[in-house]
């Protein structure tokens, strides 16, 4: 086998990530896959290298523990370099686990303040003289 038949296009590699051809020319567009161009005649094919299955699952991986592409671009390809600075990456992922959780107590305040106005709003919907104070509506959201 050539070394040209082992790069994937495009189609292949979507289909062998089980994502969309749209996701991968996004993710190259960012630089987190390894292509290269061919020219075929009159036409210019992206080729992807077969390391951009395993590529495409970490960075899905990733994403789905709340980093950012852009936050992945320099550290995937450090990892995929053999370069990857374990004491930057710790501090990395400690500052995501803290926004994180920032967002989880802003996401918890947010579920505590729905559900009281559910409670004013199911009183007043069972007892038509019920008036919201104005105390109730300064409630503050931190």
């Amino acid at each position: 086998m050539s070394a040209d038949s082992e790069f994937l296009l495009i189609g292949a590699l979507a289909r062998q990530a089980n994502t969309t051809k749209d996701t991968v020319r996004h993710y190259d567009q960012l630089g987190l896959l390894k292509s290269r161009k061919r020219q075929a005649g009159s036409r210019l094919y992206t080729e992807f290298h077969p390391e951009c299955i395993e590529r495409i699952e970490l960075i899905k991986s990733a994403q789905a523990i709340g980093f950012t592409l852009i936050e992945l671009k320099d550290s995937l390809n450090d990892y995929y370099d053999g370069q990857l600075d374990i004491d930057e990456q710790l501090v990395i992922t400690k500052q995501k686990l803290e926004q994180l959780k920032k967002q989880q107590a802003n996401i918890s305040r947010m579920i505590e303040l729905l559900s009281e106005r559910i409670e004013v709003l199911n009183h007043m919907k069972t007892d038509s003289s019920y008036q919201v104070s104005a105390a109730d509506c300064k409630k503050p959201l931190t």
